[in-house]
């Protein structure tokens, strides 16, 4: 989009990603100049090209709407209401056709809002329109007449007056009460939306500034651009002080760890559904900034804000026509959910909250620091969410390990093969899962009359400053076993670029083959070629950006590399190690150890001579290359939880 280029790069106030607020306004011109090509007529819908999604056209056009709107509101209430390109005028003129005849099927109307699973998506758009609104109230909601506002509200409040699924949704009618609040036709009903939400999320808290996603364990992005940022911006923009001093401090706990988990090279973690949101993943760090709870620098809040951004646009992210693709970089399926449309992407419009922060803020005026990512090796162990995060500051990669969070309700039955955006033993910034349909990569499984297990439903286990453990029930497809009393202990302990992985089989009949998987790497079919002929003990993946390792220490006994065809958001086509073995009948035979590493140092160390392991029962005992050692005791009964004891040289 030619007509608005970006600056020039800023590399004195932005060493490390050249990016100023400029760059943040031209990139949200380039957006919706390119998105409303595709407006109606009337300004009403915008259908962008793309395959439908399962709520249909008219959904999608709702949601292609909504959701630039909210970018067209951070870009100009963010400037004091100036706006060159006239973005707010037709939208206002779109809010008042959308919602003139609600529910029919012509050109312009909006579908009505209806419960979760019955015409529900409108219920999530209906939260971006409503926070636009209350955004740029004085250049939009005042210039409608009175009889157009009052038929905004009657569509709005269809969000307060149907079921949300039981999740964050609960947080869009309570965003859309507070927008009506704020335009002064609050009620009781408005004021029922707000408390019930406000409740519900007390009920979703589970520590460390981490909520669940309603019932269960889904911990994700979901936890930055919508657990944290609708309430918290609802009692910003209210002034409610009491509601701040309560969930300030979650937010600031929470971007305590969170920061981490962003790339030098910007990337946010790949991990949870709804990625192609992108760069929506800063929402929480730009909101810290702007209601000041926040543990970062004003250099290191930009750092992430413009890192992340620039990564996707200088990765393809746009189309040659400026729009948002489906996908991670280009267009990629397994990243989507059913829900996806071509108007989905544009919650990405999330990320550009921090344009709510005046040009002389010290976010915009500070020079850029490093990101958290750059600094010492760290491992940060979070037993609330399950999470443990590794980072190594040589190559600003960084690794979640997860023994907490997947997606399943508390009575959801578990079925195979799981989600992988969920059900694997690691993520990271650098690469993604495999498909449902391919091996998947960071996996143990156990192998049952020709079937292998799925990691579904994760239970925290124990919890050390730089380890985590879990358990899981192997869970086998339809026509597959049934083994109730099987289970799978699993714990991941972090050192430098190390991962050190110990799994434990509890009532797993003796013979029975297992194997484990490590880092899936995106490769060309001719760099794969060299890999999968590979004789040494350690396996060795090469990928133009990462070098995945993976050697067994303990209990296995063959290793090789498996094709990955679908391949990852990273790569049209990829190759997975893995490591196998068999269940034995002594104690000592139902333990499995292996080192496993993901880097982005071209010359990485063989791992070989890096650890070696000794098992005794059920108690391994690492020993490093330079004289400490690592203890992991599983006890002697089925619920004992595993002790990690550090013995110094």
């Amino acid at each position: 989009m030619s007509e608005h280029p970006l600056p020039a790069e800023d590399r004195t106030l932005s060493p490390y990603t050249g990016y100023t607020r400029a760059h943040w306004e031209a990139t949200a011109d380039r957006l919706l100049a390119a998105v409303l090509r595709y407006a109606t007529p009337g300004q009403a819908l915008i259908d962008l090209p793309g395959p439908p999604s399962k709520s249909g056209v008219r959904s999608d056009g709702l949601e292609g709407f909504a959701r630039t709107f909210l970018l067209a509101a951070f870009r100009t209430a963010g400037a004091s209401g100036k706006d060159p390109h006239g973005f707010l005028e037709r939208y206002t003129a779109g809010l008042a056709r959308g919602t003139r005849t609600p529910g029919r099927g012509d050109l312009e109307s909006w579908p009505v809002i209806g419960h979760h699973g019955i015409h529900g998506q409108p219920m999530v758009e209906s939260a971006s329109v409503a926070l636009a609104l209350r955004l740029t109230a004085p250049w939009t909601w005042d210039a409608l007449p009175a009889d157009d506002q009052d038929r905004v509200e009657e569509w709005l409040r269809g969000a307060l007056r149907h079921t949300p699924a039981p999740n964050n949704w609960y947080l869009f009618p309570l965003t859309v009460a507070g927008f009506l609040e704020s335009a002064g036709r609050g009620d009781a009903e408005t004021r029922g939306a707000i408390e019930r939400g406000l409740g519900l999320l007390e009920g979703w808290y589970q520590g460390q500034g981490w909520y669940s996603d309603g019932d269960g364990r889904a911990f994700d992005h979901y936890n930055g651009w919508a657990l944290h940022m609708y309430p918290l911006l609802h009692a910003h923009l209210a002034g409610d002080q009491a509601l701040l001093d309560q969930l300030g401090p979650r937010l600031r706990e929470f971007l305590d760890g969170f920061a981490l988990l962003f790339d030098a090279n910007g990337a946010p973690i790949h991990h949870g559904r709804s990625l192609t949101y992108r760069f929506a993943a800063v929402a929480a760090v730009a909101l810290g900034a702007l209601t000041g709870v926040t543990p970062l620098a004003p250099g290191a809040t930009r750092r992430i804000l413009s890192g992340a951004l620039r990564h996707f646009l200088d990765r393809g992210a746009l189309t040659d026509d400026g729009i948002l693709s489906l996908g991670w970089y280009g267009p990629h399926e397994a990243t989507l959910q059913r829900y996806s449309g071509p108007g989905s992407p544009y919650w990405a419009s999330k990320g550009f909250l921090g344009l709510l922060l005046p040009p002389e803020d010290p976010v915009w005026t500070a020079t850029e620091e490093k990101a958290p990512s750059e600094g010492p090796d760290r491992a940060l162990a979070l037993p609330s969410p399950g999470l443990l995060i590794q980072t190594t500051g040589r190559d600003g990669l960084v690794r979640l390990h997860n023994h907490g969070s997947y997606k399943l309700l508390s009575g959801e039955p578990e079925r195979a093969p799981g989600n992988p955006l969920y059900a694997r033993l690691a993520y990271s910034t650098r690469t993604g899962p495999t498909s449902a349909a391919n091996t998947p990569d960071n996996h143990i499984a156990l192998q049952v009359r020709g079937s292998r297990s799925a990691r579904i439903r994760i239970n925290p286990l124990a919890a050390g400053p730089n380890w985590l453990a879990s358990w899981h029930r192997p869970v086998f497809p339809e026509d597959g076993p049934v083994l109730p009393s099987v289970r799978i202990e699993s714990l991941t302990l972090a050192r430098g670029n190390l991962e050190l992985r110990v799994h434990r089989t509890v009532g797993v009949p003796a013979g029975t083959p297992i194997h484990h998987s490590g880092w899936a790497v995106a490769l060309s079919p001719e760099a794969a070629a060299e890999a999968e002929t590979q004789q040494a003990a350690e396996l060795r993946l090469a990928g133009p950006e990462v070098t995945s390792q993976l050697l067994g220490l303990h209990g296995w006994q063959t290793q090789r590399t498996v094709r990955a065809p679908q391949g990852t958001a990273y790569g049209q086509w990829a190759l997975v190690p893995e490591l196998t073995g068999r269940v034995g009948g002594d104690p000592a035979d139902t333990v499995f150890a292996a080192l496993a590493s993901l880097t982005g140092e071209g010359d990485a160390a063989p791992l070989a001579g890096q650890a070696t392991a000794e098992v005794n029962g059920l108690t391994v005992t690492v020993s490093w290359a330079e004289g400490t050692r690592t203890v992991v005791d599983f006890g002697d009964g089925v619920l004992t939880l595993p002790t990690v004891t550090e013995l110094p040289a």
